[in-house]
């Protein structure tokens, strides 16, 4: 009897110290007014000029680290208490209006992105918190200078989230970091905003950091980055893709290659328009794509990679130049003709331009790596093999539009 009641003792004892390390609470917490909550981050070129004495935080003075060249970054915080919660919550805020500034816009400059946040870091009393971190907006001139160091410090970061935004501006990211958009309290949440409406509306792929970051590390394909432009009435616009080769950025395309971008990868999401001549006629139709779907086939011929792509497309006329055109099953029939001559040329001429650079942000180069597996080991092996290889590829585009709405009146 003594021996039962001494197990259960035990067992009794054993239970409340396996329960007690559940029940110490959150012992190492820090209170949300006790961090410096990064909402957004820009990233220039620095002029050597624009350098103090004060900011030789990471080094000594003769240690000449300058040599690696200066960064500059921006970033945006946010002040504790002054975020709206809701969309009757104050007014003004980081955006139009007067009232009070819902961020922090604070800048340093360092040698290398690690090192500028250092010496950010001795500026700002709390400790610097990447959790809600929403955008990254490099300069055009820093995009061409590299990246690989600015990637290797975010990705190093356990904070940052690989949902965020990266993106390339023309002209200083400081300039966005400085805007306030009219439409929206907290400007960095309205440049994120506009890519992730952008995406739903079909104008533009769906490319947040962890699928940027994917592209970067594959050895058959590029990665590229939205291209903006910030407007005079302190908004942004999405000018194009900005593409790189390596770490380093190749080049920007026009705004309306991103369509066809999107057309050849077969992104779902549509929301290009265009204009189309109707076959024997002076009239115009502006047809909308409404869904899209491709497929790439990748084969060997005469040494050399080919790719097959076919681009299905479903699409909806939208509005006629005249109203004296009447559009029937014949004329709509001519018209998907019209649209999938024009569109295979388009198609092509865009592949052949981003071919010249040598950066695959098509990843032709991973079907290769994945269909003819042989090809690869024997021929290509590493990323800088395939960009020269990518260049000579030859690729063929067969398109098929299905016009499936003409209005509710035809005539």
């Amino acid at each position: 009897m003594v021996r039962k009641k001494l197990g259960k003792s035990v067992s009794m004892l054993l239970v409340f110290l396996l329960a007690f390390p559940l029940l110490t609470g959150c012992w190492d917490r820090l209170e949300i007014e006790e961090r410096a909550v990064v909402l957004g981050v820009g990233i220039d070129k620095a002029n050597p000029k624009e350098k103090t004495i004060n900011e030789d935080v990471s080094h000594a003075k003769d240690e000449n680290v300058e040599q690696l060249g200066l960064i500059k970054i921006t970033v945006q915080i946010a002040v504790p208490g002054r975020i709206p919660l809701g969309p009757g919550e104050g007014g003004g805020g980081g955006g139009g209006g007067g009232g009070p500034k819902t961020v922090w816009v604070v800048d340093a400059i360092g040698s290398t992105v690690s090192d500028a946040f250092n010496v950010l870091q001795q500026r700002v009393s709390q400790p610097l918190f990447f959790g809600h971190l929403r955008i990254i907006v490099l300069s055009e001139s820093m995009a061409r200078r590299g990246i690989d160091n600015l990637n290797d410090y975010f990705r190093r970061n356990p904070e940052v989230r690989r949902m965020g935004w990266m993106i390339v501006c023309k002209g200083q990211a400081s300039d966005i970091m400085n805007a306030s958009p009219q439409l929206e309290r907290v400007p960095t949440l309205y440049s994120m905003t506009t890519m992730e409406q952008a995406v739903k509306m079909g104008r533009f792929p769906n490319d947040f950091l962890g699928i940027f970051w994917n592209a970067v590390s594959a050895k058959g394909k590029e990665g590229y980055l939205p291209y903006v432009v910030l407007m005079e009435d302190q908004n942004i616009q999405i000018s194009g893709l900005a593409y790189f080769n390596s770490d380093k950025l190749a080049g920007v395309t026009d705004p309306y290659d991103i369509t066809l971008y999107m057309g050849i990868m077969g992104s779902r999401e549509a929301g290009g328009e265009s204009y189309v001549k109707i076959p024997n006629s002076n009239d115009y139709v502006m047809v909308q794509s409404r869904s899209r779907k491709s497929n790439f086939k990748t084969r060997i011929v005469n040494g050399k990679p080919h790719v097959t792509i076919n681009v299905l497309i479903e699409a909806n006329i939208l509005s006629k130049s005249s109203s004296n055109t009447e559009l029937d099953k014949n004329v709509a029939k001519l018209i998907e003709r019209q649209i999938e001559k024009n569109a295979a040329k388009k198609y092509k001429d865009f592949i052949a331009k981003i071919q010249k650079s040598g950066s695959d942000i098509f990843g032709f180069g991973e079907h290769v790596r994945a269909i003819q597996p042989g090809y690869w080991n024997r021929e290509v092996q590493s990323a800088e093999k395939w960009a020269q290889i990518f260049k000579e590829t030859t690729v063929d585009v067969a398109v098929t539009i299905h016009i499936r709405r003409i209005g509710m009146k035809a005539t």
